[in-house]
């Protein structure tokens, strides 16, 4: 349950961004907030559980304002749809599951930000690297080993 405390911080978070605060950005923020990597219509059935009159076209409209003005990164797994979470500014990478999609959150790989240099950076300024590590989770690599003659 959001206190109100909670729902300051949020309304806080989306006027620092330059964004008018509305109850359906709040309740889009809260979901990224609770539920990290989380496809739009995820998101979209959690935000209608309270707010049950809100149009797709809404919440993608929000999502990409978020992604827009820094408040939410969306991700882009192999073979997974869009994914969104509210993670953003600290240039993390991400532990995807091949066989159920489970995602976790890894913190930078070496050093610090942006983790990684090019070998040629052809005179750009690197600013963050996107790392995705592709592997199996323990549940998936359990379930194998048992199911394995």
């Amino acid at each position: 349950m959001q206190t109100d405390e909670d729902t300051e911080r949020l309304a806080g978070n989306i006027r620092t961004a330059g964004l008018k605060v509305t109850a359906q950005r709040l309740a889009v923020l809260q979901v990224l907030q609770q539920t990290p990597h989380s496809s739009a219509e995820q998101v979209l059935a959690a935000v209608r559980e309270e707010l049950p009159n809100i149009s797709a076209q809404a919440v993608y409209g929000i999502l990409a304002a978020f992604t827009e003005a820094g408040l939410a990164r969306r991700l882009e797994p192999a073979g997974s749809p869009a994914l969104y979470e509210s993670r953003v500014g600290d240039n993390h990478h991400h532990l995807v599951c091949i066989h159920c999609g489970k995602i976790r959150d890894v913190d930078c790989v070496i050093g610090q930000a942006p983790c990684l240099e090019p070998s040629d950076d052809s005179d750009f300024t690197v600013l963050a690297a996107e790392v995705t590590f592709s592997g199996i989770c323990s549940s998936c690599r359990q379930l194998a080993e048992s199911s394995a003659p």
